[in-house]
């Protein structure tokens, strides 16, 4: 079983000691995000969880607790999204030089493979234009490159929740001729650095620059990882252009507070401050406890490991 901890939530930035507590505790409650009546009870042990992929903008809450998940016996990589964007785009983050130093500490200790870079979503408006874009992107990866093997990215999408606040900005939609001139600017500049490209669920074709379409939870780089091949499907539960193969997801929407103004995983600001005063490091819900009376179902744990031989 792989855990995504969290595409829901900056679980690293804000929730490693209630995640600690549930690796200590050997299972978790997740709560249907459709249905607040329903929970799944996951279970953690290291024999049934294969690896863990983090997803954060922020892990330095986290990096104090590697040597105790290295100890339990979990094995795990960072999905981490640095981007150049301000304040008025991602409202409480802390200052970009703070966050690439976390970067850098966090690929020191864990290696470079083990530390995916994102740089996701690419907005475009008048003041983030494609020039802007192509000149961090060049200094990002003059500052990264020794840190990173990969970098994923992806065009935004004008999602429902969160259409007014970035057509405010101004931002757009790219057509395709304008995604191939940055992804050529990018292909090159990646080229550079020796770092690989690829696109997170994009249907566009971007082959020609030697841009892949990534796999965010990645059999391959799992494989590499545990050093045994696995037996898994296709995550059927994302995007038809998403590459990830199935994971249990043990985050909770609306509980990030980064304030990022292009984020799917937020309504607003109330909700988000509601439900973090509802926190509890010690409940096994990531949001409040439970209440006793929803229906709870066992989702049954396995290993996707295909044979105990290792592979190298």
């Amino acid at each position: 079983m792989i855990i995504s901890a969290s595409r829901r939530t900056d679980i690293p930035a804000f929730y490693s000691q209630w995640f600690m507590n549930r690796l200590q505790a050997g299972f978790v409650y997740v709560q249907n995000p459709y249905n607040a009546n329903r929970l799944a009870k996951v279970k953690l042990a290291p024999d049934v969880v294969d690896c863990i992929v983090f997803w954060t903008k922020n892990p330095q809450a986290m990096l104090g607790q590697l040597d105790r998940i290295d100890a339990l016996g979990y094995r795990y990589y960072f999905q981490f999204t640095l981007t150049p964007y301000n304040k008025t785009i991602e409202t409480f983050l802390p200052d970009k030089s703070e966050i690439i130093e976390t970067f850098k500490r966090l690929s020191n200790r864990i290696g470079t493979s083990r530390v995916i870079w994102r740089y996701d979503p690419i907005l475009i408006n008048k003041e983030l234009s494609f020039d802007y874009h192509l000149s961090m992107f060049h200094q990002m990866c003059e500052t990264l490159a020794d840190y990173t093997e990969q970098c994923i990215f992806s065009f935004v999408n004008l999602y429902g929740k969160i259409q007014k606040q970035l057509l405010g900005l101004g931002v757009s939609v790219l057509k395709n001729t304008e995604m191939h001139t940055l992804a050529r600017g990018f292909a090159d500049i990646a080229k550079g650095h020796k770092l690989k490209l690829a696109t997170c669920s994009e249907t566009i074709d971007l082959s020609i620059y030697g841009i892949t379409q990534a796999s965010c939870i990645s059999q391959a780089l799992i494989e590499q990882i545990i050093g045994c091949p696995l037996s898994v499907k296709k995550d059927n539960n994302q995007r038809l252009s998403c590459g990830c193969i199935e994971s249990v997801d043990i985050g909770a929407y609306d509980s990030c507070s980064h304030g990022c103004t292009y984020c799917y995983a937020r309504r607003n600001e109330a909700l988000v401050n509601k439900n973090i005063e509802k926190h509890d490091s010690k409940s096994p819900l990531l949001i409040g406890y439970p209440r006793g009376d929803e229906k709870v179902t066992d989702r049954v744990g396995k290993s996707f490991k295909a044979a105990q031989t290792v592979l190298f």
